[in-house]
């Protein structure tokens, strides 16, 4: 068990960059593939994303398989083309060290994929879930991560299949220059959680119909596996170590490991009791890592979470505005004075009264409105001229306290 906190804590710590690199920005942001009425088109269709991952097979050098020849992912440095369980499309791209850099790149994927469905009737869709199907009709990839993490989340309800399938969602990741810095980084992006779903909230329609309430990706993540979704336990305490997060990944069922062979297989053990004999080695620590989908997760980087996939203007936006909150000293001691009492059941609090009443709820005891523009001040005070410009889309949209959610519900049925 010690060693295997060890081989986790040594991971955490090889993320570490040093003090003379500039921190950089990672952007994940999934895509539906749909028919031109939004109903799904599965992996397996003859124009699905299998066959869209085909067409850059000559562009991106590293291919990935699932089952047999089932291509899943294509890459190449600093971009990779993978897909969700139920065949979202997921760009990845960067680091970037200048958020002005990030819309220029993610519009030309998006212009050409757009240019190779056109003829076939379909596109690309940016939501963070499904305008029509329900999760239960729509079809895994051949992966055989998805098929074991299919049926753990079955024995816990219906919301994990709802995240598998019908969710997508706009990830960043930023650096960190110490262990300190980096738990620092992760105490003010869990706090800030409630009021990042809310920003980005895009999730117009739930399961074929119109929404009950705001923020559904919210709700499908309280819901899916609370073990290892929502906050990280203790990370908003001041004394929160690698070492804890580590005895944390420990002590959580694994789901599936993998034998000698390096064949998967289904199991209820903890990842502690999994490795109890062995030590970890870097592999193995990133697959139990992988199988965490916390608000705000650590690998090598912070990686925040709760955004829901949006159109590229408001992708460039959003990490302009984390770069601005997280990359600025400033901006850290401002939040870590506004955040320093928060705990959990605060955060918690938050989620509730936002998904019932948007921005006519509280953060915190501060109007959400309020709150945000607290956000968008710091990051502007932070920000170069150019990467300032970036943040209007979604600034904008914050001062006229609707979210593009709401700004879409007139179109679902």
């Amino acid at each position: 068990m010690e060693s295997n906190i060890g081989a986790i804590v040594e991971y955490f710590e090889s993320g570490i960059k040093g003090p003379d690199e500039t921190g950089r920005l990672g952007v994940e942001l999934e895509h539906f593939v749909t028919d031109n009425h939004s109903n799904p088109i599965p992996y397996s269709d003859e124009h699905g994303s299998r066959w869209i991952l085909e067409q850059y097979r000559n562009e991106l050098d590293n291919l990935s398989y699932g089952e047999g020849d089932a291509l899943i992912g294509v890459s190449a440095p600093g971009a990779s083309l993978t897909l969700e369980p139920a065949a979202q499309l997921e760009l990845s791209a960067g680091p970037y060290e200048y958020a002005n850099e990030i819309r220029p790149e993610f519009d030309r994927f998006q212009r050409h994929v757009t240019k190779l469905l056109e003829p076939f009737g379909q596109r690309l869709i940016a939501l963070g879930y499904h305008p029509r199907a329900k999760a239960d009709e729509m079809e895994l990839i051949p992966k055989k991560r998805y098929q074991y993490m299919d049926a753990h989340f079955q024995t816990i309800g219906p919301f994990g299949r709802c995240m598998m399938r019908g969710s997508a969602a706009t990830q960043i990741s930023i650096d960190y220059f110490s262990e300190q810095d980096c738990l620092r980084k992760m105490r003010i992006a869990s706090a800030l959680v409630p009021a990042i779903s809310l920003l980005c909230d895009n999730s117009p329609a739930f399961e074929g119909a119109k929404r009950t309430h705001q923020l559904v990706r919210t709700k499908i993540w309280r819901e899916c596996d609370p073990k290892r979704c929502g906050l990280v336990p203790g990370v908003l305490d001041k004394d929160f170590s690698f070492e804890k997060y580590a005895e944390y990944i420990l002590a959580t069922p694994a789901i599936f490991g993998f034998d000698e062979d390096g064949n998967p297989f289904a199991t209820e053990k903890t990842f502690g009791e999994l490795y109890a004999s062995r030590q970890m080695d870097r592999s193995d620590v990133e697959h139990a890592l992988s199988l965490f989908f916390n608000d705000v997760r650590l690998k090598t980087y912070v990686e925040i979470r709760p955004a829901d996939s949006m159109p590229t203007p408001f992708v460039a936006a959003y990490a302009a505005l984390l770069k601005g909150l997280f990359y600025s000293s400033e901006s850290l001691d401002e939040l870590d004075d506004m955040l320093c009492d928060i705990s959990a059941d605060s955060v918690e609090q938050a989620k509730t009264d936002l998904m019932e009443k948007g921005y006519d709820a509280m953060i915190y005891g501060q109007p959400a409105g309020e709150f945000i523009d607290e956000l968008f001040r710091l990051a502007n005070k932070a920000l170069s001229s150019m990467e300032k410009i970036c943040l209007v889309p979604l600034s904008q949209l914050a001062q006229t306290r609707k979210t593009l959610a709401m700004l879409g519900e007139h179109v679902v049925k």
